[in-house]
């Protein structure tokens, strides 16, 4: 074939006819390389390089693909990552196309997070409808962490420094190993009972993926979905992710994040208060005002209403003096009866009749006395009580005449 009759390709077509040749000749490949000029666009794409001893390759990952991932990588992470192999036309660059990213030498428990994040995700253990409200101003503060984590040194601090008003209560467990999920199902459930406590901090310093694997189990996941009490995560680092921290009603990216995150300011609480004190004050004196002006409008229309006040001020003093009078006359009435009955109390008065010269035998039966009456209610050796009119006595009967 002649020179001439050669087809003459644009850098475009070459580029499009290499980029069809690799998607044809390579499917999906797994590829393992540290990460190299990292670059997170607002758009949610991720760009960056794998590199290793031998070569290196432009990689992209779309934010459709990236939001599973589930840690954010940095520069200088070793990665596996399962792309398709194109090339990026517009500049002839050859590049991975990024599907699945995990971190190097943890394929086996990367996939069982990813299971477990889409198992759960299904369930609806993620949805933002389902999560809590976090106190804005929580009376006690419940920390779940292990008592000699370099976490809670951080977490006491800044919750001193924030907010020394709040009681502080600890519920120690371990954050790690194959026992830390029990232990911290059992926290929660301790602090659910005890009730005490208005949001709880779950907190442990960074590491790696196996550290923090206790934060990727399945049971503690439910629990803190179903704690009565709203949970603050704050696991590992920034680019840390774990199951409790997508299952949780807020995700803090550090264990002090997640304190700042639960406890006000103390000086902002303070401005708060300031602030709704000059708004009541406000409104007390709007009040006042519009009180004041509505008995302004008041007092006129009962001018108004009044044709002749100096009358009705005469007649207010002559009801005042009947009421006098009247009451004057009600109270001497009231003294003449006194004394009347008092007098008719005192004609009836036993003491006075024994004062004429009249005497009372009495008779005692039990604890009581009664009076005798008739003639025949005397017996001799018996004995009696003789009431006069100054003193009295026991006398004993000897004989009985009766006289008919």
């Amino acid at each position: 074939m002649s020179e001439i009759s050669r087809e003459i390709l644009s850098v475009g077509d070459l580029n499009r006819a290499i980029a069809q040749s690799l998607e044809d000749r390579f499917d999906t490949v797994w590829v393992s390389g540290e990460i190299s000029n990292f670059k997170a666009y607002d758009s949610g794409h991720w760009y960056f390089s794998l590199k290793d001893e031998e070569g290196q390759i432009r990689c992209v990952m779309f934010r459709g693909r990236n939001g599973q991932v589930g840690f954010m990588p940095q520069s200088g992470d070793l990665v596996e990552v399962s792309a398709g192999l194109g090339m990026y036309v517009p500049r002839g660059d050859v590049q991975l196309t990024i599907q699945t990213l995990r971190r190097a030498g943890m394929g086996g428990l990367y996939e069982a997070f990813l299971k477990l994040k889409a198992k759960l995700a299904k369930e609806g253990l993620f949805d933002e409808d389902r999560k809590r409200e976090i106190p804005s101003h929580p009376r006690s503060i419940g920390i779940i962490t292990s008592p000699q984590a370099a976490a809670l040194k951080d977490v006491l601090s800044t919750l001193a420094r924030r907010a020394p008003h709040i009681p502080v209560v600890i519920y120690p467990t371990l954050v790690q190993g194959p026992e830390a999920p029990a232990g911290i199902i059992s926290a929660l459930k301790n602090a659910e009972k005890e009730n005490a406590v208005d949001v709880i901090l779950l907190v442990r310093g960074g590491g790696s993926i196996e550290d923090l694997w206790a934060f990727n189990d399945e049971q503690l996941a439910y629990a803190i979905a179903h704690s009565a009490i709203p949970v603050v995560s704050g696991v590992g680092h920034e680019t840390d992710f774990t199951i409790a921290d997508f299952v949780a009603d807020l995700r803090a990216p550090t264990p002090t994040g997640a304190a700042e995150l639960a406890a006000p300011r103390r000086d902002q609480i303070l401005q708060e208060l300031d602030a709704i004190f000059q708004a009541l004050l406000q409104r007390i004196n709007q009040r006042i005002e519009r009180e004041a002006q509505t008995l302004d409008q008041l007092a006129l229309r009962l001018s108004h209403a009044l044709p002749n006040p100096d009358r009705m001020r005469e007649q207010i003093t002559g009801l005042q003096q009947r009421i006098n009078q009247a009451w004057s006359v009600r109270i001497e009435s009231w003294k003449r009866n006194h004394t009347h009955y008092q007098l008719q109390l005192e004609m009836l008065n036993p003491q006075r009749t024994l004062e004429r010269g009249y005497a009372v035998i009495l008779r005692q039966e039990k604890n009581s006395l009664f009076a005798l009456r008739n003639s025949n209610e005397l017996h001799v050796h018996q004995n009696y009580q003789v009431r006069l009119a100054e003193g009295q006595a026991v006398i004993e009967v000897s004989r009985v005449d009766t006289e008919l």
